[in-house]
């Protein structure tokens, strides 16, 4: 929630000092100009992250949930990995589309990569940022979120739209544009998740959406003219 309002901060502000259309967004960008301090700032968001889920399953269990009804398995099960890349395919490959979309009509910020002269552990920590934001996203966002809001009596269409409102939300900083895709990305996984249970689907597309952005986005991101966006 305190996220959703700072991004809201952000984008306001934003709008009121030249509008989104003019500002960057950078993936990951160093911390510091030390190496070592960078990476630990790096390492402690990774551990955050994790300390989030970790936190949103001890409150489940201590609550008597079984952390296996609600998804929260130690290991995929057979099939979660094809329906994550299934899920991530269907989620990223439009999401793209939709950012590049709305940037051109002024409605989202322009992101661009971190820097690609960066330290040998750069890209095994976006990878590790990448895993992070996956678990702690579904497993707050999603698991943890609608299993609460079931408790609290909502039906499961008020339950699924708050979740991907709260998603899109958090995602205002990026733009409209990076708002709505997070909705829309927030619906499709909620509603898988309502379906089947399955939660670890979720984080498996989460992830590698993620990598592919972080990661790809550093290594291609001067063939598709990111350089030029960013001087």
């Amino acid at each position: 929630g305190s996220s959703a309002l700072l991004a809201i901060l952000a984008l306001v502000e934003a709008q009121l000092t030249g509008g989104i259309d003019q500002t960057t967004v950078a993936l990951n960008p160093s911390r510091s100009d030390i190496a070592w301090i960078d990476a630990a700032r790096q390492a402690i968001s990774v551990v955050r992250l994790a300390g989030m889920a970790v936190l949103a399953g001890y409150l489940l269990w201590r609550s008597g949930i079984r952390l296996t009804v609600v998804g929260l398995t130690r290991r995929p099960a057979r099939g979660d990995v094809p329906y994550g890349l299934g899920l991530a395919a269907l989620i990223g490959l439009p999401g793209l589309g939709l950012v590049v979309l709305a940037h051109a009509v002024g409605m989202n910020a322009a992101l661009v990569p971190g820097d690609t002269d960066g330290p040998w552990w750069q890209i095994p920590m976006l990878i590790a940022i990448a895993i992070g934001n996956a678990v702690a996203e579904e497993v707050v966002v999603v698991a943890y979120l609608l299993v609460r809001l079931r408790q609290l009596g909502l039906r499961d269409a008020s339950a699924l739209a708050s979740s991907a409102l709260l998603r899109g939300s958090y995602h205002l900083y990026q733009g409209i544009g990076g708002g709505l895709g997070n909705v829309v990305m927030g619906l499709v996984f909620g509603r898988f998740y309502q379906r089947t249970g399955r939660l670890w689907p979720l984080v498996i597309a989460h992830a590698v959406i993620d990598v592919v952005a972080f990661v790809g986005f550093l290594l291609i991101g001067d063939r598709l003219g990111i350089s030029e966006l960013r001087k």
